[in-house]
């Protein structure tokens, strides 16, 4: 992959691709504004060079050129520091949850110990930005212990505070694990497997000394680090001192993009660690390790370059970068904006050319519909050859579709080889229309017989089972653990293995992604069919994943299983950016926002307390007829759930809790579902209604859903609700490793 790249750097040698002139206008415009003296820029897709340009002038009457080293600034935090960083969790020698105080001895005192090294990546360890020049005039020494005996601005994972000493402090952690000083780990483990040979720490000296930019107006700064901080550290720290070229930062931009290939110093797992946005201060900011997600910095996106998916850095002295995982484009551009006095802001230049690059490249922020292919499509693909020869029974029901719109139990039995004898149906029915125990019933279009699973049994008997060769799913879930098609799910697997039948699995999205992990894991005593195994809450997993894990752990199923996986899906999506239509999964799932936010009003139901059955917007309101709605709004509003906006609302349901009796409640608007945690918001609303309104809300059926006492009743007991969700997090931790293993499917297309 990297021949491509290096050929066509080689071969462009500044040539400017006629599709790019937009993004050349605005530098070119700057230049002759004299806003800066010139500039690098690169543009590229995964490991291709889409387009090279250089403007202006390097130094006062030298032309600027491709092969410019320019001073990265804070572009090391990322491309040294926190990569370094990475590749010693790679090595298992070093945790992201691993104590700052374990490693750094004199980080110590007050509330420094509980600092983890992924707190330092993410500027949420509390450490104030910069310390006075000052205290660096007696050594590295002295300055590491001022560093790290400074007052804290917050308590630790509380705020946003983007800190150089955070990055100075990971620096001197790279050295302590693994012995070699930032400089020499990073050149050997990060630059040298990437080709990176231009890119290291200065002063520089020879021939790259004459093609570096200088950092300062009267052309002085050229070789030697420009932040006054590294430079008193000898030039070398975690925060700033890295010098590069355009060419060996495309490098890295392209390893960003998922494109180094074997050449990568990150495996697929660290990678994806490196670049997994962190929601911080209530989706005010996000943030990936060492690299900008979205936060007041990140004027490189612009605003056609998607949040969450989109991602890079700036530097003090000029330079930015910004890659798009699920596109694989990505741009450079290379400035030395201290040449000027006073120095200009890069950001409206770089928001211009974001823009302009995004445009040229095909990318559009908006989400768009990727044709995925569910299971039964990648079945009707192949011609169902997996499948001839056997006889089979479907567990289906109306959310069973191929893309053309035919029913999964009507391209099976019209398949040629294919014999299809009986269905099952789950709760609510083959037409997903019914509440309540459910009876057997026929087919009208195939007069197959349909055998009820959520009636008289919730698994199937071996009669049911009686010459059949495999048993096929095929549900449409919606990603929760007490949405039962994953437990009618295991149920027949369990049974399957009895009888000695397969089962095949034919795999269809998340609708709330596949990266959305959290709440507890349901108490081992209260499993139940709304709880059939210790999953948290929100999972992130499809039913073929789901399918693996329950046949490998917690034991008693021996059935043996195949998943027909999707094609074209990936754990980021949102449902509407599948292209798979959405089809009512159960009377109250009505659309895809509803799903989004189950996780979070479903709690509520086995409280006393209407989430909207018998209305036209179950899962988007709640209610009863003993809440002062406006007072519970004002309380909701005032808590700040991240992505959620509340307003006050009335009704009468029809059907279901509190039928025929007006309500008051709130109606539950979803502003950004990336920010969402729907687990903790669930429990931030009961927290409010317990507080709120006493004896009247029931809170002993409040743990109907959650079914875990600890984490019920510490939320009973808070203060205040924002202490609870950390409780749950070693057990999302110790999931997301036990699921790994099944996971079949990529985190970013």
């Amino acid at each position: 992959m990297f021949a491509v790249l290096a050929a066509a750097t080689l071969a462009l040698q500044g040539a400017a691709a006629p599709g790019f002139e937009g993004a050349r206008q605005p530098i070119d415009a700057a230049v002759r504004a004299g806003t800066i003296p010139g500039a690098v820029l690169v543009v590229g897709r995964g490991a291709e060079v889409l387009h090279e340009s250089v403007h202006g002038e390097r130094s006062p009457g030298v032309p600027m050129t491709l092969d410019t080293v320019f001073d990265l600034a804070s572009l090391t935090k990322s491309v040294a520091t926190s990569s370094s960083i990475m590749v010693l969790v790679q090595e298992g020698k070093l945790a992201l949850s691993d104590r700052v105080s374990s490693i750094l001895p004199a980080f110590k005192g007050a509330d420094r110990e509980a600092i983890t090294v992924e707190e330092l990546l993410l500027h949420t360890a509390g450490l104030a930005p910069v310390n006075h020049v000052d205290d660096y005039r007696e050594g590295p020494a002295k300055a590491l212990e001022r560093i790290c005996a400074g007052e804290l601005r917050s308590a630790p994972g509380e705020a946003f505070i983007y800190s150089d000493l955070g990055y100075i402090l990971l620096g001197e952690i790279v050295e302590a694990v693994s012995g070699e000083p930032l400089e020499v780990f990073s050149a050997r483990h990060v630059f040298g497997p990437l080709g990176m040979a231009e890119t290291g720490y200065g002063p520089l000296g020879g021939e790259r000394l004459g093609r570096c930019a200088p950092t300062s107006p009267d052309g002085s700064g050229v070789g030697v680090v420009h932040d006054p901080r590294a430079r008193a550290l000898g030039g070398v720290a975690g925060h700033a001192g890295a010098f590069s070229t355009a060419a060996d930062l495309s490098r890295f931009c392209a390893m960003l993009a998922g494109a180094a290939g074997e050449r990568s110093p990150l495996g697929p797992e660290a990678l994806a660690e490196l670049l997994r946005p962190r929601i911080l201060e209530g989706g005010a900011v996000a943030r990936a390790l060492g690299i900008d997600v979205a936060s007041p910095y990140d004027s490189p996106r612009g605003s056609r370059f998607p949040r969450y998916v989109s991602m890079g850095h700036t530097g003090f002295t000029g330079p930015c970068y910004w890659v798009d995982r699920a596109s694989g484009v990505w741009y450079l551009l290379l400035v030395s904006r201290l040449q000027k006095d006073p120095a200009p802001s890069m950001s409206p230049l770089r928001r211009a050319v974001a823009d302009a690059v995004a445009t040229a490249a095909g990318v559009d922020a908006a989400p768009r519909a990727a044709h995925v292919r569910t299971g039964v499509d990648v079945l009707v693909d192949e011609d169902f050859a997996r499948l001839r020869g056997r006889r089979l029974a479907l567990i289906t029901n109306v959310t069973g579709r191929c893309r053309d719109g035919r029913r999964t139990i009507d391209a099976l039995h019209a398949a040629e080889g294919v014999e299809l004898v009986r269905l099952f149906s789950p709760e609510h029915g083959l037409f997903a229309k019914l509440e309540g125990d459910v009876g057997d019933g026929r087919d009208e279009a195939t007069g197959l017989p349909v055998f009820s699973l959520y009636g008289a049994t919730r698994r199937p008997t071996a009669e049911m089972l009686e010459g059949i060769d495999a048993v096929v799913f095929d549900i449409q879930d919606i990603g929760v653990r007490y949405y039962t098609y994953i437990s009618t799910l295991g149920l027949a697997m369990e049974a399957s293995g009895e009888a000695g039948v397969s089962v095949v699995v034919l795999d269809r999205p998340n609708p709330i992604t596949g990266r959305r992990v959290e709440g507890p894991i349901i108490d081992p005593d209260r499993q139940s069919f709304i709880g059939w195994r210790p999953l948290p809450v929100t999972h992130g997993m499809t039913v073929g994943e789901l399918a693996r894990m329950f046949q490998a752990e917690w034991g008693g199923i021996e059935c043996e299983l195949e998943v027909v996986p999707m094609s074209g899906w990936t754990r980021d999506m949102w449902w509407e950016q599948t292209g798979v239509r959405w089809i009512n999964p159960s009377p109250n799932m009505r659309n895809p926002d509803q799903a989004v936010l189950y996780p979070c009003t479903g709690l509520l139901e086995g409280a006393n307390l209407s989430v909207g059955r018998g209305t036209d917007e179950p899962f988007e309101l709640f209610g009863a007829p003993w809440i002062d709605g406006p007072r519970l709004c004002d309380a909701l509003r005032a808590a700040a759930l991240p992505g959620l906006e509340f307003t006050p609302i009335e009704f009468t349901p029809d059907a279901s809790k509190f039928k025929d009796e007006p309500c008051q409640g709130v109606h539950v608007t979803v502003t950004d579902r990336d920010a969402l945690r729907p687990v903790a918001s669930g429990l931030a609303i009961m927290w409010h209604l317990d507080r709120l309104f006493g004896r009247a809300f029931d809170a002993a059926d409040g743990d109907a859903r959650l079914r875990s006492a600890s984490t019920w009743e510490a939320l009973l007991r808070a203060p205040d609700w924002r202490s609870v969700p950390a409780s749950w997090a070693p057990e999302v931790e110790a999931f997301r490793r036990l699921r790994q293993p099944y996971l079949i499917y990529p985190d970013a297309r």
